[in-house]
């Protein structure tokens, strides 16, 4: 079955229509726009497509979602279209590889290796990738691209998979109070170099915090921007019906409707 309450026949249809659709678009009579378009020009469009797809799970949107995805895996066929075009690989090479990469790494559903638990899982998976993928680090795969708290939640979790880790919270605390604590004492220096080196070494402890207490910090702190941005735009339209331009507002009058707008949401 292609997908689960999905037709088979249908599921591979419909991906076959999307592969002839991307091929008609990059084709001589095709569009202008698409027949452009490089893996680089393409990189911004991918991004962009993977921030569309994460708010639409974080608004629970499931039609949003539906698109998304669709739009997300567009840029999969684009950028397989483009390489099948200069000879590298074609859909069907990429389509090959995830799918054998999907059996390796997982050999106690498609082989006799008895793994019980997530966690067992996740070591399993680095150590699988290390040994028999030609990884040289265990935290190598984290893209240096990517956002910078993710990128540190991602590193701290691999090294962990080889042990690299507290087993309780309490050193976890003790460390965030140390960086917090040297960051204190360089701002106290006005040492602008070693401020943003104590910063970022209190944001990965920040980071690492998260990790034990199970949250996300790219995802805590996207919802912490949207309460700030919502609530901040209640403040600009209060001030604004009672005929006042907030350019004009000292802070304590917006700290007195800020925190009204906070009371009524928590009440």
């Amino acid at each position: 079955m292609c997908i689960l309450n999905s037709n088979e026949e249908d599921c591979i249809k419909a991906f076959d229509q999307l592969l002839d659709i991307m091929s008609k678009l990059r084709s001589e009579d095709g569009c202008p726009w698409d027949k452009e378009q490089t893996h680089e020009s393409l990189k911004p469009y991918m991004l962009e497509e993977a921030y569309e797809v994460l708010e639409s799970i974080d608004m629970g949107d499931t039609e949003g979602l539906k698109e998304e995805l669709g739009d997300f895996m567009l840029q999969s066929v684009f950028h397989a279209q483009i390489a099948a075009e200069t000879g590298d690989f074609t859909m069907e090479d990429v389509l090959n590889t995830i799918n054998a990469k999907l059996i390796r790494r997982h050999p106690h559903v498609f082989g006799d290796v008895e793994i019980e638990t997530a966690e067992e899982q996740k070591i399993h998976w680095e150590t699988l990738k290390q040994k028999k993928e030609g990884k040289k680090s265990v935290i190598e795969g984290v893209p240096v691209s990517a956002p910078a708290l993710l990128r540190a939640y991602r590193v701290q979790q691999k090294a962990a998979t080889v042990g690299f880790d507290w087993n309780e919270i309490s050193p976890v605390w003790d460390k965030v109070h140390e960086e917090l604590d040297e960051l204190k004492l360089e701002i106290d220096r006005e040492n602008r170099d070693s401020i943003e080196e104590e910063f970022g070494d209190f944001l990965f402890a920040i980071v690492n915090l998260g990790r034990f207490i199970k949250v996300n910090p790219e995802d805590a702190l996207r919802r912490a921007i949207d309460k700030f941005s919502s609530r901040f735009r209640k403040v600009e339209q209060q001030i604004a019906e009672s005929g006042k331009d907030i350019r004009q507002s000292t802070l304590e009058e917006m700290d007195v409707i800020w925190n009204r707008i906070k009371e009524e949401e928590n009440a």
